[in-house]
């Protein structure tokens, strides 16, 4: 049997991640440095590993129900309505998922039909694309530039709807730019919005690393409560990368039919995970500012690097990226990263895999030590030089 001929075509044709490529790449060179995957260095704080520890010996290692265990679908409720004034019933609204990401594929698979169409605000993180697609859809970039800050301006927005638009991702804080919207922003495209019936899935996965201003999400904007799903999740505020841990929260009707996806495909997130993510919630705050902390000084480290090397970088207000540009360099994103990882072993992503917006563009994550830090950009001004 040839098995290429039984493969699927939607799935054959999805490309290879650019950030696992380079990931792998680091792998295959243990004396690199890696600023590549959006992955905290530090480790989950104790409090947490403890009680996911503890979970263990009292024997919870059993599933649990298909939308979480309940005491954590109540302290998703709590936190929401702690940090943005969101009142969602944990027992109808929430969803405890395995990773952001899985809440994502969640909601596109339950609401789009063959041939409708995601406005996707681009550069953004790669895997909007391929879950589009995977679920009949069609994704339909809309480009974000540095002139204006990466956010999505009303204008583009209005530009991109057209009568087969099904759902708006809106990806902020934003990976790989850092670009955030504030509320002003949020209200000029809640303005278009509300006379339409586009659903918008808001990943706000870094909306507790900002830095200056708090986070807004547009689900607290007038009328778009009954049209958001909000995605977040442990990964990034709470170093929990490993412990695959999100939750969704959104409108009874959206979260009962994605819960009826996931009990087919997942059954339930891991149950020591949710134990441990319960303890991040209700207890979690101040490991978050502290990290948060940690990365606005590496942030400042990075762009005060950039601005010597004569690369221009936008100040990234969340997440913890930089996307400067290479273009003066006359090599193509992906020329200068296989080159930098070759000869100077230090791993960096092409701004080109987050969509073509981000050709000429390299994301580098700082979410790493100082002391790594300053040795990739040493490096990366050696290197410099030479071109």
């Amino acid at each position: 049997m040839s098995f290429t001929l039984q493969l699927g075509t939607i799935a054959q044709s999805l490309p290879p991640s650019p950030i696992r490529r380079f990931f792998d790449l680091v792998e295959s060179n243990k004396d690199a440095i890696s600023l590549g995957v959006g992955e905290p260095d530090f480790i989950t704080p104790f409090h947490i590993r403890d009680e996911g520890i503890f979970s263990l010996e009292k024997g919870y290692t059993k599933y649990t129900p298909n939308a979480g265990i309940t005491v954590l679908r109540q302290e998703v409720s709590k936190y929401m309505s702690r940090h943005y004034n969101l009142t969602y019933d944990y027992a109808n609204q929430t969803l405890i998922t395995v990773g952001g990401s899985e809440a994502i594929d969640l909601c596109l698979r339950a609401v789009l039909n063959p041939g409708d169409e995601v406005l996707i605000p681009e550069p953004s993180f790669v895997c909007y694309r391929p879950l589009t697609a995977l679920a009949g859809g069609v994704p339909v970039g809309i480009e974000t530039v540095a002139q204006e800050k990466f956010r999505l301006t009303p204008d583009r927005l209005k530009a991109a709807i057209t009568p087969r638009t099904k759902v708006l991702i809106l990806p902020f804080p934003n990976n790989p730019t850092g670009g955030i919207m504030e509320r002003a922003d949020l209200e000029a495209i809640a303005a278009i919005l509300r006379d339409t019936n586009i659903l918008v899935l808001s990943d706000e996965i870094y909306a507790q690393l900002t830095y200056g201003v708090r986070h807004v999400s547009i689900a607290e904007i007038d009328g778009m409560y009954d049209r958001t799903l909000v995605v977040n999740g442990f990964s990034k505020s709470h170093a929990m990368t490993g412990w695959r841990m999100g939750f969704a929260c959104g409108p009874a009707a959206l979260i009962g039919q994605m819960t009826r996806i996931h009990q087919y495909a997942i059954m339930s997130a891991p149950t020591t995970s949710q134990y441990a993510a319960t303890v991040a919630l209700r207890d979690g705050d101040n490991d978050v500012v502290h990290m948060r902390d940690d990365y606005d000084r590496r942030r400042h480290l990075v762009l005060t690097a950039f601005e010597r090397m004569g690369l221009p970088c936008f100040e990234p207000q969340g997440a913890f990226y930089a996307f400067p540009c290479i273009a003066d360099t006359g090599l193509s994103s992906v020329e200068f990263c296989e080159r930098f990882l070759v000869e100077h072993g230090v791993a960096v992503i092409p701004g080109d895999g987050f969509g073509a917006g981000g050709e000429g563009f390299i994301r580098c994550c700082y979410a790493t030590s100082v002391h790594q830090l300053t040795e990739a950009f040493d490096r990366m001004e050696r290197f410099l030089k030479t071109l």
